[in-house]
């Protein structure tokens, strides 16, 4: 999730590629979820990806760069150093935005990265490494880990580490931290907002907050779906960060359309609002989400199996006792997101465990009601960096 600021053509190739898993991992999270409010960061759990393909070798090696859409090590490098540098640095001083992007890592006392490796995790992930002692002191190394994860995120996300994720057998963690707080370009009243039916999956209603303006929106019709972009304030700064809805025209179209942007890894890039409309009746839920999974089944289920058992291990990564061989053994994720009438707050965390091996768009005046569940991005416009995505099924439930 850091970069370095490459020439712009280099970069591009590399965020959209990052923009593809995005949507490959979302197809498949949100097909398991149907029924569930959800939230989660791909750019976190592509940062991660980044720094396990760095420290593996052979088809391990293959396998990851295969996944994650890139032809070589570099590529991966390039798009996290242009992250740290650039496309995550906080906006707040400039009125844009504020960001804040943290990588961490903890390796075992008895474990030595090697020099390649460390490099990577210092330079270009901008990464504070820590030497501690799992094999008698686990339990403390993972409540370190979930401060680490709760300062960085203001708060909002803890105990990223269950207390059954690490033991005397783990030598190395890496964690990755995001925090977004933006304030709307155009505001929503607070007075103004109402209670309405929001219309769930199995026919049901439940009664919900709405905001609502009769400002002009970026809103784009397409082919039974709508979309609309909430740009964030951005100041003086070069970024845009938006959110955008895409809203079926059917109250029970939210599994349709998941199978629509899975099976177009443009989706996101085709189906973007520029310009502004007319509005008619105009209605956003608020809405607060917690969403937390082990993502590890769901890599292996898309084909990302042997960074999880592969004998060749993750050997790039350092010199362990006894020539010891590490795999992943999990991948923890959690993240939260706001929406109300000033903006939207979001967080999310991932951490990789490493064990030693035991083995066509109209203008005229719209409509759009979210009154019933719809998706949601929430994107860096100008490099196409994901940062969140999810969907909301019901507004009622955090």
């Amino acid at each position: 999730m850091f970069k370095f600021l490459a020439k712009k053509k280099n970069t591009q190739p590399s965020n959209k590629n990052q923009t593809h898993v995005s949507i490959t991992l979302s197809n498949h999270l949100l097909n398991r979820s149907r029924n569930s409010n959800v939230v989660f960061s791909p750019l976190s759990i592509h940062v991660v990806l980044n720094v396990i393909a760095a420290g593996s070798k052979g088809q391990t090696h293959n396998q990851l760069l295969s996944f994650l859409k890139a032809k070589n090590i570099n590529e991966l490098n390039a798009l996290s150093s242009q992250l740290v540098s650039t496309i995550m640095v906080d906006g707040s001083p400039v009125g844009g935005p504020r960001l804040s992007f943290a990588n961490g890592v903890w390796v075992e006392q008895t474990v030595s990265l090697k020099p390649s490796f460390k490099k990577v995790v210092e330079t270009v992930h901008k990464a504070a490494c820590n030497q501690v002692d799992f094999q008698t002191r686990a339990g403390e190394v993972a409540k370190e880990v979930n401060l680490w994860a709760e300062r960085q995120t203001n708060g909002l996300i803890k105990d990223i580490l269950p207390a059954s994720a690490i033991n005397n057998s783990t030598r190395l963690i890496f964690a990755n931290a995001i925090y977004f707080k933006g304030a709307w370009c155009e505001k929503f009243d607070p007075s103004n907002t109402k209670d309405f039916d929001f219309h769930l999956l199995d026919g049901s209603k439940v009664l919900v907050p709405f905001m609502t303006s009769k400002k002009k929106q970026f809103l784009s019709k397409y082919d039974n779906f709508k979309v609309l972009a909430l740009p964030y304030e951005n100041g003086n700064d070069k970024r845009h960060f938006t959110m955008y809805i895409y809203l079926l025209d059917v109250k029970d179209g939210l599994p349709s359309l998941i199978q629509r942007v899975g099976s177009q890894s443009d989706f996101l890039e085709r189906h973007v609002p520029h310009q502004k409309v007319e509005i008619g009746q105009f209605l956003i839920p608020k809405f607060k989400i917690s969403f937390g999974f082990e993502a590890s089944d769901m890599l292996k289920e898309l084909g990302l199996l042997l960074p999880f058992s592969s004998t060749e291990g993750l050997s790039e990564m350092g010199n362990t006792y006894a020539d010891e061989k590490l795999n992943v053994s999990s991948i923890q994720h959690k993240s939260f997101v706001e929406v109300n009438e000033k903006g939207t707050e979001a967080a999310a965390v991932t951490a990789a465990v490493m064990m030693k091996c035991a083995l066509k768009e109209t203008y005229d005046t719209v409509d759009f009601v979210a009154d019933h569940p719809f998706l949601f991005v929430i994107k860096e416009d100008t490099s196409g960096a994901v940062l969140f995505m999810g969907q909301v099924v019901n507004p009622t439930i955090n």
